[in-house]
């Protein structure tokens, strides 16, 4: 087949390019030989064109730096196939209107452009936010305390090869878990669903589209007047924003804890208890809901006037500041760690099927002839795995036969991913992230390096394969091809990993930001980075090198996640009222003004969906989605423009 097909001329080819009579929801429950009778499209609907690509990447290009801003900022990554669906359809018909563009996209040339983006937006991020400034935060001594980055070359090329392996690691996956289980993959569902009411209600994808761009609009003010040096600051010689980044209009809180060299009791803003003027968290905030957001601001609030004043005491904490990266860190990440090894143990059926499904077969040739090939499996495989070999040796210091053990352990813990998604649409990335660092901290203890690396080999490829299987998903839905929705995702790696190396070289200059400085807050937490951190300094310098208090508190963390993770599997009915394990988490391994933001952003959602639920599931996905937008691609764009042009 050829690569790009020719987008719709005629008016009798653009007629052909719209949606089906049958509903996504419909086609999810169709076997495989009746979607093929029924809903697969073939080649007379094009999909896979020049125009969908360059518009995905580019579109993927800018989301991936909102994806790695959020991320360094709360240790997760957010979906952009539902946003990728709605700005592309809008703009497009406003290139129409505008005469820069001759005919409409089809319905599955969305559908790749979604895929493209999604791949550029989400997939090729995880390593940046979790093992790589983890990285950056090892190499940090008293005499460096902006410690070593990675050259950008490497970086590129490690996490290309990453993705690359996630993509190809899908494709056995594929035709099991999809056409013949006809697992859920909810997040695909919601993006075919999306297309279709777009594709058949014009004004409402107008309406949404307005409100992601007013979302965006309002955002994008705050880092212009906060971060933009432009007026003098109080050290002669240096510069700041017009306006602080956070106000400490909490200071008449009562706190624990006294400065020893004063004696003055600390205030609220010395334990980051502030108001953060930036939107981005409320917004994240807005989407993720009230359960983990209170369940933050409890953890938050726990280290503030208990575990950070007890660890001032016993000398385990020096700053209230830096009480979340001190002895937070030794609280929350044990916490994560247990629920997540011990929630993937409760999956044991979740991963006796991925194996059983390995070896599903059946369906006429025909049928395996529109699948993608296992020669692009096996060639993407082998490139990928020599890729991630070669670089994880000569960089890392991973012996070759250990990191040949680290991919192929990948494919088994990506199958885990791929059906942990399909079926509850969460790939549990931090727990297989985590095995892999249990796995290599008893095969090279020393070496913490490779003890990151290896297990961001595991992590960022497993998010790549549920991406993928997420988004053919809604292909399927659809009737797409499945050749041509693989190289759609394929051709999103190069932007994503374009966008994700330049956006984490500007946000992150140096370790600095991620650690704070005595006189700043840091400016990224990096929560999974810090939970990656203390996991390798364990097994780096052993548990006996710990603090006395910080080994109490990872017994207790641990303790804590066990507990919480039996309670919700015993009572599963009372889970939204018990407190969330890994907000709880989060809350000890960020400044407290982060969870408090998103607090007002879940609380905000609540009362919005209480007023108008119709209006507000209409409306928060595009409202927050511009929000995260347009402060994440303004901030990039702010610290391109400080390091090229306002260089002290």
């Amino acid at each position: 087949m050829a690569l790009f097909q020719k987008p719709a001329r005629t008016p009798a080819e653009i007629v052909r390019g719209r949606p089906l009579d049958i509903s996504p929801t419909e086609v999810a429950s169709l076997d495989e030989d009746e979607w093929y009778r029924r809903v697969f499209r073939g080649d007379e609907v094009p999909q896979l064109t020049l125009r969908t690509v360059v518009m995905g990447s580019l579109l993927g290009f800018l989301l991936a730096f909102t994806n790695l801003y959020v991320g360094l900022k709360t240790g997760w990554g957010l979906g952009v196939a539902i946003t990728a669906c709605i700005v592309s359809f809008a703009l497009w018909n406003a290139c129409l209107k505008l005469g820069l563009a001759r005919t409409p996209l089809s319905i599955l040339e969305s559908n790749c452009l979604q895929s493209t983006a999604s791949a550029a937006g989400y997939s090729t991020g995880n390593a940046m936010v979790s093992a790589v400034p983890a990285l950056l935060m090892l190499s940090v001594t008293p005499q460096n305390p902006a410690g070593q980055q990675l050259p950008w070359p490497v970086l590129a090329v490690w996490i290309f090869f990453l993705a690359m392996l996630g993509v190809a690691l899908a494709v056995p996956m594929k035709r099991s878990m999809i056409n013949q289980e006809r697992l859920r993959f909810p997040s695909g569902i919601a993006a075919a669903v999306t297309l279709q009411s777009l594709f058949s209600q014009g004004r409402e994808a107008s309406a949404k589209a307005k409100a992601l761009f007013y979302g965006a609009l309002i955002a994008s003010v705050p880092p212009v007047i906060m971060d933009l040096p432009l007026r003098p600051g109080a050290t002669p010689g240096t510069r700041r924003g017009l306006v602080a980044d956070t106000s400490p209009i909490f200071n008449w809180l009562p706190t624990r804890g006294a400065n020893p060299k004063t004696g003055a009791a600390f205030s609220a803003a010395e334990w980051n208890i502030l108001l953060e003027n930036k939107l981005v968290m409320i917004a994240v905030g807005a989407l993720t809901g009230p359960r983990i957001c209170l369940s933050m601001v409890v953890g938050g609030l726990l280290l503030c006037y208990w575990i950070g004043p007890a660890g001032l005491t016993a000398g385990a904490v020096h700053s209230p500041a830096h009480a979340w990266r001190e002895i937070g860190v030794w609280v929350g990440a044990p916490i994560m760690i247990a629920e997540g090894l011990l929630g993937l143990a409760f999956q044991g059926r979740t991963i006796s099927r991925a194996l059983r499904g390995l070896v599903t077969r059946g369906g006429p040739q025909a049928h395996a002839a529109v699948e993608v090939p296992t020669s692009w499996f096996a060639a993407g495989t082998l490139v990928a795995t020599v890729g991630v070999l070669a670089l994880g040796h000569l960089y890392f210091g991973i012996p070759w036969h250990l990191g040949l053990l680290a991919v192929l352990l990948t494919f088994f813990l990506s199958l885990v991913a791929c059906r942990a998604t399909g079926e509850s649409d969460i790939t549990p990335v931090s727990a297989l992230g985590k095995v892999m660092q249990l796995v290599y901290g008893v095969l090279i203890p020393q070496n913490a390096t490779a003890n990151l690396m290896t297990a961001s080999i595991t992590a960022n490829a497993s998010v790549a394969s549920a991406d993928l299987l997420t988004d053919l998903k809604s292909g399927y839905l659809l009737g797409a091809h499945p050749r041509r929705q693989f190289l759609a995702q394929f051709f999103g790696i190069f932007a994503g990993t374009a966008a994700t190396v330049l956006g984490y070289r500007l946000l992150v200059p140096d370790a600095t930001v991620l650690t704070g400085t005595s006189s700043s807050p840091a400016t990224f937490p990096a929560p999974a980075a810090q939970a990656w951190l203390a996991a390798a300094r364990v097994f780096q310098g052993g548990i006996h090198n710990l603090h006395p208090m910080a080994r109490a508190c990872l017994f207790w963390g641990l303790a804590a996640g066990v507990l919480l993770v039996v309670i919700e599997h015993a009572l599963p009915k009372y889970r939204k009222w018990l407190p969330s394990p890994t907000g709880l988490g989060l809350g000890f391994i960020m400044p407290f003004f982060n969870p408090l933001s998103m607090l007002l952003g879940a609380l905000l959602a609540w009362f919005w969906s209480r007023r108008s639920s119709a209006h507000a599931d209409r409306y928060v996905i595009p409202v927050a989605s511009g929000v995260i937008a347009g402060e994440s691609i303004v901030s990039v764009a702010i610290a391109l423009v400080k390091s090229l042009l306002l260089r002290p």
